[in-house]
Protein backbone atom coordinates (compact mmCIF):
# COMPACT_ATOMS: atom_id res chain seq x y z
CA UNK A 1 0.00 0.00 0.00
CA UNK A 2 1.41 3.44 -0.54
CA UNK A 3 3.46 5.17 2.73
CA UNK A 4 3.64 1.80 4.00
CA UNK A 5 6.74 1.90 6.61
CA UNK A 6 9.18 -0.57 6.07
CA UNK A 7 10.06 -1.22 9.90
CA UNK A 8 13.92 -1.79 10.35
CA UNK A 9 14.88 -1.02 6.77
CA UNK A 10 16.03 2.10 7.11
CA UNK A 11 19.66 2.76 8.54
CA UNK A 12 19.39 4.59 12.26
CA UNK A 13 20.61 7.64 11.16
CA UNK A 14 17.80 8.38 9.16
CA UNK A 15 15.24 8.13 12.57
CA UNK A 16 15.36 9.75 15.61
CA UNK A 17 13.62 6.39 16.93
CA UNK A 18 14.18 3.39 16.23
CA UNK A 19 13.01 0.02 18.29
CA UNK A 20 13.98 -3.27 16.89
CA UNK A 21 12.03 -6.58 18.29
CA UNK A 22 10.94 -4.62 21.58
CA UNK A 23 9.11 -7.05 24.36
CA UNK A 24 9.03 -5.58 28.01
CA UNK A 25 7.96 -8.06 30.95
CA UNK A 26 7.10 -7.45 34.10
CA UNK A 27 7.25 -9.80 36.61
CA UNK A 28 3.96 -9.74 39.42
CA UNK A 29 2.48 -11.68 41.75
CA UNK A 30 -0.30 -12.85 39.48
CA UNK A 31 2.94 -14.33 36.72
CA UNK A 32 4.61 -12.32 33.92
CA UNK A 33 2.66 -9.56 32.17
CA UNK A 34 3.97 -9.24 28.51
CA UNK A 35 3.44 -5.09 28.34
CA UNK A 36 5.21 -4.82 24.99
CA UNK A 37 5.33 -7.81 22.50
CA UNK A 38 8.15 -7.96 20.34
CA UNK A 39 7.57 -4.08 18.74
CA UNK A 40 9.01 -2.67 15.76
CA UNK A 41 8.90 0.79 15.26
CA UNK A 42 10.44 4.18 13.29
CA UNK A 43 9.72 7.73 14.14
CA UNK A 44 10.91 9.96 11.64
CA UNK A 45 12.36 13.72 12.65
CA UNK A 46 9.36 16.20 12.76
CA UNK A 47 6.95 13.38 13.03
CA UNK A 48 3.94 14.36 15.47
CA UNK A 49 2.86 10.89 16.24
CA UNK A 50 0.00 10.07 18.44
CA UNK A 51 -0.01 6.68 20.35
CA UNK A 52 -3.44 5.50 21.21
CA UNK A 53 -5.03 2.47 22.93
CA UNK A 54 -7.10 1.25 25.67
CA UNK A 55 -5.98 1.07 29.26
CA UNK A 56 -3.04 -1.61 29.78
CA UNK A 57 -2.71 -1.96 26.39
CA UNK A 58 1.21 -0.79 26.85
CA UNK A 59 1.13 2.95 25.84
CA UNK A 60 3.07 4.42 28.39
CA UNK A 61 5.30 1.41 29.07
CA UNK A 62 6.21 2.31 25.20
CA UNK A 63 7.37 6.33 26.11
CA UNK A 64 9.56 4.78 29.20
CA UNK A 65 11.43 2.71 27.05
CA UNK A 66 11.95 5.53 24.40
CA UNK A 67 13.03 7.98 27.17
CA UNK A 68 15.10 4.94 28.76
CA UNK A 69 12.66 4.93 32.74
CA UNK A 70 12.09 1.66 31.77
CA UNK A 71 14.64 -1.40 30.42
CA UNK A 72 13.53 -3.67 27.40
CA UNK A 73 13.53 -6.72 28.66
CA UNK A 74 14.53 -7.83 25.30
CA UNK A 75 15.09 -5.97 21.95
CA UNK A 76 16.96 -2.62 20.68
CA UNK A 77 15.95 1.07 21.65
CA UNK A 78 18.02 3.44 19.55
CA UNK A 79 17.10 7.08 20.12
CA UNK A 80 19.23 10.35 18.26
CA UNK A 81 21.38 7.23 17.22
CA UNK A 82 22.11 6.23 20.86
CA UNK A 83 21.38 2.49 21.92
CA UNK A 84 19.55 2.57 25.19
CA UNK A 85 20.02 -0.93 25.88
CA UNK A 86 23.15 -0.54 26.22
CA UNK A 87 23.44 2.29 29.17
CA UNK A 88 23.69 2.01 32.44
CA UNK A 89 21.86 4.16 34.76
CA UNK A 90 23.78 6.96 35.47
CA UNK A 91 24.30 7.03 31.31
CA UNK A 92 20.49 7.42 30.71
CA UNK A 93 19.74 9.79 33.19
CA UNK A 94 22.53 12.19 31.57
CA UNK A 95 21.21 11.34 28.38
CA UNK A 96 17.67 12.00 29.38
CA UNK A 97 18.49 15.13 30.65
CA UNK A 98 20.63 16.66 27.05
CA UNK A 99 18.00 14.59 24.36
CA UNK A 100 14.66 14.23 25.93
CA UNK A 101 12.00 16.70 26.81
CA UNK A 102 9.31 15.11 28.54
CA UNK A 103 5.34 16.14 29.49
CA UNK A 104 3.28 14.70 32.10
CA UNK A 105 -0.05 14.61 32.48
CA UNK A 106 0.33 15.56 36.24
CA UNK A 107 2.51 18.57 35.13
CA UNK A 108 5.00 17.38 37.86
CA UNK A 109 6.31 21.33 38.94
CA UNK A 110 7.84 22.23 42.09
CA UNK A 111 5.51 23.34 44.53
CA UNK A 112 8.47 25.21 46.31
CA UNK A 113 9.67 26.58 43.59
CA UNK A 114 8.62 30.02 41.46
CA UNK A 115 7.40 28.95 37.24
CA UNK A 116 11.09 30.10 36.16
CA UNK A 117 12.68 28.24 38.50
CA UNK A 118 10.83 25.12 37.51
CA UNK A 119 11.76 25.81 33.54
CA UNK A 120 16.03 27.03 34.53
CA UNK A 121 15.98 23.80 36.43
CA UNK A 122 16.64 21.12 33.64
CA UNK A 123 19.44 24.02 32.52
CA UNK A 124 20.92 23.52 36.33
CA UNK A 125 21.32 20.14 36.23
CA UNK A 126 23.15 20.12 32.65
CA UNK A 127 25.18 22.75 33.66
CA UNK A 128 26.19 24.11 29.84
CA UNK A 129 24.60 27.93 30.40
CA UNK A 130 25.49 30.44 33.54
CA UNK A 131 23.17 31.73 35.66
CA UNK A 132 22.13 34.64 33.39
CA UNK A 133 21.63 32.55 30.21
CA UNK A 134 19.43 29.96 31.82
CA UNK A 135 17.28 32.85 33.30
CA UNK A 136 17.41 34.26 29.88
CA UNK A 137 16.60 30.97 28.27
CA UNK A 138 13.92 30.41 30.67
CA UNK A 139 12.24 33.79 30.37
CA UNK A 140 12.05 33.03 26.15
CA UNK A 141 10.43 29.52 26.79
CA UNK A 142 8.17 31.03 28.68
CA UNK A 143 7.05 33.47 26.60
CA UNK A 144 7.03 31.05 23.62
CA UNK A 145 4.26 29.22 25.38
CA UNK A 146 2.13 32.43 26.80
CA UNK A 147 2.75 32.59 30.23
CA UNK A 148 5.60 35.01 30.60
CA UNK A 149 3.04 36.93 33.33
CA UNK A 150 3.45 33.84 35.50
CA UNK A 151 7.36 33.66 35.58
CA UNK A 152 7.61 34.60 39.39
CA UNK A 153 4.44 32.82 40.81
CA UNK A 154 4.22 29.66 42.80
CA UNK A 155 2.93 26.54 40.52
CA UNK A 156 -0.72 26.77 42.17
CA UNK A 157 -1.46 30.08 41.60
CA UNK A 158 -1.63 29.01 37.61
CA UNK A 159 -4.51 27.13 36.17
CA UNK A 160 -3.78 24.05 35.18
CA UNK A 161 -3.43 24.98 31.53
CA UNK A 162 -1.00 27.48 32.70
CA UNK A 163 0.49 24.95 34.48
CA UNK A 164 1.04 22.74 31.44
CA UNK A 165 2.35 25.48 29.38
CA UNK A 166 4.53 25.83 32.22
CA UNK A 167 5.63 22.29 32.25
CA UNK A 168 6.19 22.48 28.56
CA UNK A 169 8.73 25.50 28.68
CA UNK A 170 10.68 23.38 31.03
CA UNK A 171 10.95 20.38 28.77
CA UNK A 172 12.25 22.37 26.14
CA UNK A 173 15.17 23.88 28.52
CA UNK A 174 17.89 22.01 27.45
CA UNK A 175 16.78 22.04 23.54
CA UNK A 176 15.77 18.58 23.25
CA UNK A 177 14.81 17.44 19.28
CA UNK A 178 12.36 14.83 21.20
CA UNK A 179 9.28 15.59 23.66
CA UNK A 180 7.80 12.64 24.88
CA UNK A 181 4.14 13.28 26.49
CA UNK A 182 2.14 10.99 28.53
CA UNK A 183 -2.06 12.17 28.46
CA UNK A 184 -0.55 15.96 28.72
CA UNK A 185 -4.00 17.00 28.05
CA UNK A 186 -5.69 14.73 30.33
CA UNK A 187 -7.00 16.92 33.05
CA UNK A 188 -7.71 20.12 30.82
CA UNK A 189 -10.72 21.25 29.88
CA UNK A 190 -11.57 21.16 25.57
CA UNK A 191 -10.46 24.77 24.92
CA UNK A 192 -7.08 24.51 27.08
CA UNK A 193 -6.48 20.89 25.40
CA UNK A 194 -6.48 22.70 22.12
CA UNK A 195 -4.17 25.30 22.97
CA UNK A 196 -1.69 22.61 23.98
CA UNK A 197 -2.33 20.64 21.20
CA UNK A 198 -1.55 23.77 18.93
CA UNK A 199 1.50 24.44 20.80
CA UNK A 200 3.03 21.10 20.04
CA UNK A 201 2.07 21.30 16.44
CA UNK A 202 4.10 24.43 16.12
CA UNK A 203 7.15 22.78 18.11
CA UNK A 204 6.91 20.48 15.01
CA UNK A 205 7.06 23.37 12.55
CA UNK A 206 10.43 24.32 14.25
CA UNK A 207 11.66 20.47 13.92
CA UNK A 208 10.91 19.04 16.84
CA UNK A 209 9.63 15.50 17.09
CA UNK A 210 6.54 14.42 19.21
CA UNK A 211 5.74 11.00 20.52
CA UNK A 212 2.35 11.67 22.72
CA UNK A 213 0.36 9.09 24.57
CA UNK A 214 -3.72 11.03 24.23
CA UNK A 215 -7.11 10.31 24.18
CA UNK A 216 -8.34 13.22 22.29
CA UNK A 217 -11.15 12.71 19.90
CA UNK A 218 -9.61 14.53 17.51
CA UNK A 219 -6.13 14.52 17.54
CA UNK A 220 -5.50 13.22 13.66
CA UNK A 221 -6.11 16.90 13.29
CA UNK A 222 -3.22 17.62 14.94
CA UNK A 223 -1.04 14.98 14.46
CA UNK A 224 0.58 13.39 11.01
CA UNK A 225 0.47 9.58 11.95
CA UNK A 226 -1.53 7.46 14.51
CA UNK A 227 0.18 4.25 16.34
CA UNK A 228 -2.56 2.04 18.11
CA UNK A 229 -1.83 -0.66 20.47
CA UNK A 230 -3.68 -3.59 21.42
CA UNK A 231 -2.10 -5.97 23.89
CA UNK A 232 1.55 -4.81 23.42
CA UNK A 233 1.82 -4.55 19.75
CA UNK A 234 1.02 -2.36 17.28
CA UNK A 235 -2.48 -2.91 16.04
CA UNK A 236 -1.74 -0.14 13.06
CA UNK A 237 0.37 2.27 12.27
CA UNK A 238 -2.26 5.47 10.30
CA UNK A 239 -0.91 8.54 8.25
CA UNK A 240 -4.20 10.06 7.91
CA UNK A 241 -2.73 13.40 6.33
CA UNK A 242 -1.11 11.31 3.56
CA UNK A 243 -3.90 9.16 3.58
CA UNK A 244 -1.27 6.29 4.30
CA UNK A 245 -1.66 3.31 6.60
CA UNK A 246 1.10 1.06 7.53
CA UNK A 247 0.94 -2.68 8.15
CA UNK A 248 0.40 -4.09 12.21
CA UNK A 249 3.08 -5.70 13.39
CA UNK A 250 1.56 -8.52 15.82
CA UNK A 251 2.78 -10.70 18.73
Amino acid sequence: MGNQRNNGSRAPATDVVRLKQVSKTYETSAGSFHALKTIDLNIQPSEFVAVVGKSGSGKSTLLNVITGIDRVTSGEVWVNNTALHTLNENQLAIWRGRTIGIVFQFFQLLPTLTVIENVMLPMDFAGHLTGKQRKARAMELLTLVGIESQAYKLPNALSGGQQQRAAIARALANDPSIIVADEPTGNLDSHTSEIILELFASLIQEGKTILMVTHEPNISQYTNRTITLADGAILSDVMPERGGYAQPTLA
